[in-house]
């Protein structure tokens, strides 16, 4: 009975949050870490899940200068990442991360991509079903609960409950936890209101700022 609380207690209040998080635990495991504060690496990971993320400076030769400054200029904050659907002779599926954007959003990006292997989600792709006057496309085949697990997870298995429990308790700011993950300060702090500790977060933080 001890033990069924104890792991109890070691997971997020919500069904939701539970769900998310034993997946996570189970990535960590995967990638041989020990304690729950140790930091992820998205990159190792990929290797296992035959990702091959090449860098934009790779790839770039292979676009148009139309398409290069676009995606590098006016869209560079409408995309994190891109997936090719075609796999590699090697087998290997080709992952491209927004160069414009700081490494620790880039490992969320590449997390999440973790993930939908990981966790055997089908891609999404474009459905040529209806189109504007343009002739553009305006309908995708996009499946918003694969794509919020994936991401949830990956989140997870960055910033794991227990060890952002223990550090909201011991009054540490989400900048500093992010640093400590090697994540973005937006998902540690979507990783503390998803996983019911905001109000515990900023009573304490307040408490030490004043």
């Amino acid at each position: 009975m001890r033990n069924k609380v104890m792991l109890l207690d070691d997971l997020p209040p919500t069904q939701k949050g539970r769900h998310h998080e034993l997946r996570a635990l189970g990535l960590r495991a995967f990638a041989g870490l020990k304690r729950d504060d140790d930091r992820l690496d998205p990159f190792e990971l990929a290797r296992y899940a035959k990702l091959f993320v090449a860098s934009f400076e790779e790839i770039e030769p292979l676009l148009t200068d139309e398409t290069r400054k676009h995606l590098t200029g006016a869209g560079k904050d409408m995309w994190s990442g891109g997936a090719a659907s075609v796999a590699l002779p090697s087998g290997e599926k080709l992952i491209i991360l927004n160069p414009a954007h700081a490494k620790t959003r880039q490992h969320a990006t590449l997390m999440e991509e973790v993930c939908h292997v990981f966790l055997g989600h089908k891609p999404s792709k474009l459905a040529i079903e209806n189109k504007n006057k343009d002739g553009k496309t305006i309908a995708r085949d996009y499946n918003h609960s694969i794509e919020e697990e994936a991401y949830s997870t990956g989140a997870a298995a960055l910033v794991p409950y227990t060890a952002l429990k223990r550090m909201v308790d011991e009054g540490r700011t989400s900048q500093e936890i992010a640093r400590h993950f090697y994540v973005s300060r937006a998902l540690v702090e979507y990783r503390i209101k998803v996983s019911r500790l905001w109000d515990r977060y900023r009573e304490l933080t307040s408490r030490s700022n004043g």
